[in-house]
Parts: structure tokens; C-alpha cells; sequence
């Protein structure tokens, strides 16, 4: 994979995505959280549909990075998951990149970029440095330690 200069960034709800784009945004995910990773879980979870996706394609077309935003739900803010970056890819900031990309995408959506993740435990210090705080303590999830954590609304400006 070439070195990506500058992605072509898109945010879509489930019913626009092009099926060649949602198959590789589901190859993916499943490549590396369930192969790479080695987790065993029900990586098509039914909250597809209901989210907002943003993908980061290549010159190529090539899709290396990706994010998903959840709405609302009880009164707390959306929830940004399933963010990823293709193993080729990665060691260029695009992690940052992609998060940035989530966080606009959400003030554009929902007036503020106030929201939530549940982080890989190692990435916790990642996602502080994206405006994140750790709002629990380290959990298991299908064998990968977590952490809950949440974003105020500050400006996204600052993440990049």
C-alpha cells in the first residue's frame, strides 16, 4: 500500500454506503479485530445501520481508516467505535486523523463533539491526548482489557 499524502475522507449513514465500500469497511473490521487481534466476537452487531460511518479512502480508493458513531442513547452522548486503521497504513497519524475526522463529523451531526468510547486499555493514553477521560475502571471485553471514557465538548481543533 502506498504511503497515503492525503485521504479522501467521507461521512455516510449505512443506507448510502456504496455495497463495495460497506464490504470493505466489514473486511476491515474483521481483519483486524477478530483475525489480527485474535477476538472471537459478533463483529456484525445489528448497530450498523443506525450509525454514521467515516471512512478514509487512498488515492488508490484503497479504504485505511474508518470510524463509527453511534447515536444517542438514554441521555448520553453518541459513542465513536470500531475506529481502525488497515496495518499497512498505520505509523503515519492517521489514528489521530480518523478520531479527528469522528469528532467533526459529530459537531456537523450533533452540535458538539461531546462523546464517548469504550478504549483498548492500551490506547487509554491515545484517546487522552484527543481530549478523552477515563471515566471507570478496566474491564474485559471478549478478552481485550477496556475502559470507558468521555469527551466534553471541546473544540476539535486541538486534536490534530
Amino acid at each position: 500500500m502506498s504511503t497515503p499524502t492525503h485521504l479522501h475522507w467521507r461521512v455516510q449513514r449505512f443506507e448510502t454506503l456504496p455495497p463495495q465500500v460497506l464490504h470493505d469497511i466489514l473486511r476491515l473490521r474483521v481483519d483486524v479485530f477478530i483475525v489480527e487481534q485474535r477476538c472471537l466476537y459478533p463483529e456484525i452487531d445489528g448497530q450498523d445501520p443506525e450509525a454514521l460511518h467515516v471512512t478514509g479512502h487512498d488515492a488508490d480508493g484503497r479504504l485505511v481508516a474508518y470510524a463509527r458513531i453511534l447515536p444517542p442513547h438514554a441521555g448520553g452522548p453518541p459513542h465513536i467505535g470500531r475506529v481502525v486503521v488497515h496495518p499497512e497504513a498505520r505509523g503515519r497519524a492517521l489514528g489521530r486523523e480518523v478520531m479527528r475526522q469522528a469528532l467533526l463529523a459529530l459537531e456537523q451531526a450533533h452540535g458538539s463533539a461531546r462523546s464517548a468510547l469504550a478504549a483498548q486499555a492500551h490506547l487509554q493514553a491515545f484517546y487522552e491526548g484527543l481530549g478523552y477521560r477515563r471515566t471507570g475502571e478496566v474491564y474485559d471485553w471478549d478478552g481485550i482489557p477496556h475502559v470507558d471514557m468521555e469527551r466534553d465538548n471541546a473544540p476539535v481543533s486541538g486534536t490534530a
